[in-house]
C-alpha cells in the first residue's frame, strides 16, 4: 500500500532544537521511540518514553560512542522489505521490530571545519552511523519515512497531524531525495577536507553547495537562474528588492576588487558589468566615493557601489544623488541608513567577513574548468624597473594602484591612474591598442589631464606602440608583468620618451 503508519521511530541527532513540537506529535499518534546518548535524555526529558538502541541491539555503545547503531536490529528494522513474506519472516525469527521513521541531525562536520579546529576534532565529527541511518531509510522509502535536516521538522509534523500518523509513497520519496541530497554534500564536504594537497584531489571534481535559492531569471529573462549556497554567511541585507542573477555576478566582483583595499584609508569602488568605472581612496568615505564617482559618472548610473569603512551619514548624502543597484559595505551608521533606505528598491547589503574558497570553477562545453584563485598582488617590493628613470614615490603608489584595478579588470585591459584615483580604463578589448585608446578617450572625456598619470597593463605589451601612444598623452610610469620577446623595444621606448617602467614578472588576465 501507498500509505504507511508510523509505529516506530528512531531518533539519532546532534542538534536538539526545533526537535521537540515533531516528538510531540509522534507521542501524540503513540509512536515508539527509540534513541541513543543526548538524544535519547532530551527525549526524556520532554515527557517521551524512550527505548535505548543498546536495549533493542543488547549491544552497548563503544568507543567512546564511535559505534551505536551499527547493528543488525537496528538497520534490519530499517532495511527489509514489509512486502516480502522472506524478509518478514527473518525479521521475526531474529527479533527485529520495523523501523518506519529515521530521524538524523548529522555531527556538524561542515561548521567544525569552517571554525580552524584541529584535524583529530575535525575528524571526530565525521559522522559514520547517521550517515549509514540515512542512506538505509532513503535507500528503503517505500516502508520508511527519512528526516535529514532540523529544516524538515515543522513540514513532517504537520504532514503527519494532516495524514493522521501516515505517510504516503510520494512522501516518502521526496524525503528519501532530500536525504541522499543531505549524504552527498556531506561527503563532498569530507573529501574536499582530506584531499587537500594529495593526488586524489586531481583525479575527480566534486562540488555541492546548499542552499538552492531561485532567481527572478538568469542573465536575460528568457534563462533561468539559481543561486546555490549561503548568502546570508556573507550579508545582512537590509533593504531592497531580492538580488538578481546580474546583480549577484557583480556583486562578487565588487567584493573581490574591494577585497584589495581592505586595510587601506577609505576606499570606494563603483563597477558596471564586473568592471570598475570608479575606484577612489581618501581620507574620508565621502570623498572616495565622490572621486570615484568623478571617473565615469555616466557609467556609474545604475551600477554596484562598495566600500571598505562604515557609511556615515555624509557619504550616505552623496550616494542617495545617484540612482544605483546595490551598496555594500562593513556597516552602516544609524543616520545613515533612513536616508539609504529611502529607494524602495534600492540593495543594501552588510558584508560580513568570510573566506572565500582557493578554487574557482566554471562550466564548459560538456564539462567544467577549474583553477586556482588569483590571490596574488603585486606592490613595490615586486617592481622591478628596467628603464633609466625609476618611478618617484607617488608614482610607485599610483602603479600599486592601478595593477589592484588592472587585475579585476576584463583582459585586455589598460588602467589610467594617479595615487588613489582611477582616471580611466579599456578593458575586454581584442586588441591592447584598442584598451589604451578607449582609455585615454574617456579620459579625456570626463576633464582628467593625464600628465604624470601612470598606466598598468594585465599583460606585457608585443610591440612598443602602447609605450609611445601612452607617452603621447602624458602617461610617466607604467607598471606590466613583461615576458614578451621585444620587452627591449617597450623598454628603450620608455628611455626615448623619458617615462618609467617597472616589470612584476606576474600577470593577471582576466576572461
Amino acid at each position: 500500500m501507498s500509505s504507511r503508519p508510523i509505529r516506530a521511530a528512531l531518533l539519532s541527532v546532534y542538534h536538539k532544537d526545533r526537535l521537540a513540537p515533531l516528538v510531540q506529535v509522534l507521542r501524540q499518534h503513540g509512536v515508539t521511540l527509540y534513541s541513543t546518548g543526548g538524544t535519547q535524555k532530551f527525549l526524556e526529558d520532554e515527557g517521551a518514553e524512550v527505548t535505548a538502541v543498546e536495549d533493542l541491539t543488547g549491544f552497548p555503545e563503544v568507543f567512546g560512542g564511535r559505534v551505536k547503531t551499527l547493528h543488525p536490529k537496528v538497520f534490519g528494522g530499517i532495511l527489509h522489505r514489509r512486502h516480502d513474506e522472506g524478509d518478514l519472516a527473518q525479521a521475526e525469527q531474529h527479533g527485529i521490530p520495523p523501523i518506519d521513521l529515521v530521524v538524523v541531525d548529522l555531527y556538524p562536520f561542515e561548521e567544525t571545519v569552517a571554525s580552524g579546529a584541529e584535524e583529530a576534532d575535525v575528524i571526530e565529527k565525521i559522522d559514520i552511523g547517521g550517515i549509514s541511518l540515512l542512506r538505509a531509510a532513503a535507500k528503503n522509502y517505500r516502508d520508511v519515512l527519512v528526516i535529514s535536516s532540523r529544516d524538515q521538522y515543522e513540514a513532517v509534523a504537520e504532514l503527519l497531524t494532516t495524514k493522521n500518523g501516515s505517510t504516503d509513497l510520494e512522501d516518502r520519496r521526496h524525503y528519501a531525495a532530500a536525504a541522499f541530497a543531505t549524504t552527498s554534500h556531506y561527503d563532498t564536504e569530507i573529501f574536499g577536507y582530506l584531499s587537500q594537497g594529495t593526488a586524489v584531489a586531481g583525479t575527480a571534481l566534486r562540488l555541492s553547495a546548499q542552499p538552492a535559492t531561485p532567481l527572478r531569471y538568469g542573465e536575460n529573462p528568457h534563462q533561468a537562474g539559481t543561486f546555490y549556497g549561503d548568502l546570508t554567511a556573507l550579508f545582512d541585507q537590509l533593504h531592497g528588492k531580492q538580488l538578481s542573477y546580474n546583480n549577484l555576478v557583480d556583486v562578487d566582483a565588487a567584493v573581490a576588487l574591494m577585497a584589495e583595499f581592505a586595510d587601506s584609508q577609505p576606499a570606494c569602488a563603483i563597477l558596471k558589468h564586473t568592471n570598475a568605472c570608479g575606484v577612489a581612496q581618501a581620507a574620508t568615505l565621502r570623498d572616495a566615493y565622490v572621486n570615484a564617482l568623478s571617473c565615469d559618472p555616466t557609467s556609474a548610473f545604475g551600477g554596484v557601489i562598495i566600500v571598505n569603512k562604515e557609511v556615515d551619514a555624509a557619504t550616505a548624502a552623496e550616494l542617495n544623488q545617484l540612482f544605483f543597484e546595490v551598496l555594500i559595505a562593513p556597516s552602516f551608521a544609524a543616520d545613515a541608513l533612513p536616508v539609504l533606505q529611502s529607494k524602495k528598491n534600492r540593495i543594501l547589503l552588510l558584508q560580513k567577513p568570510v573566506q572565500f574558497p582557493a578554487k574557482q570553477v566554471k562550466t564548459l562545453l560538456n564539462g567544467i574548468i577549474e583553477q586556482d584563485a588569483d590571490r596574488q598582488s603585486e606592490g613595490p617590493a615586486d617592481f622591478r624597473t628596467v628603464t633609466q628613470s625609476a618611478p618617484t614615490d607617488a608614482e610607485t603608489a599610483a602603479l600599486e594602484f592601478a595593477g589592484k584595478i588592472c587585475k579585476h579588470t576584463k583582459s585586455n585591459t589598460i588602467v589610467l591612474a594617479r595615487a588613489g584615483q582611477l582616471l580611466a580604463s579599456g578593458m575586454g578589448q581584442t586588441s591592447r591598442v584598442d584598451a589604451l585608446r578607449q582609455a585615454i578617450e574617456k579620459a579625456r572625456a570626463f576633464g582628467f589631464d593625464l600628465h604624470g598619470a601612470v598606466m598598468a597593463s594585465d599583460a606585457f605589451f608585443p610591440f612598443p606602440d602602447c609605450v609611445e601612444i601612452a607617452g603621447a598623452a602624458g602617461i610617466r610610469a607604467v607598471v606590466q608583468p613583461g615576458g614578451s620577446i621585444k620587452d627591449a623595444d617597450s623598454i628603450r621606448a620608455c628611455d626615448e620618451l623619458g617615462m618609467a617602467m617597472v616589470l612584476t614578472g606576474v600577470r593577471h588576465f582576466k576572461h
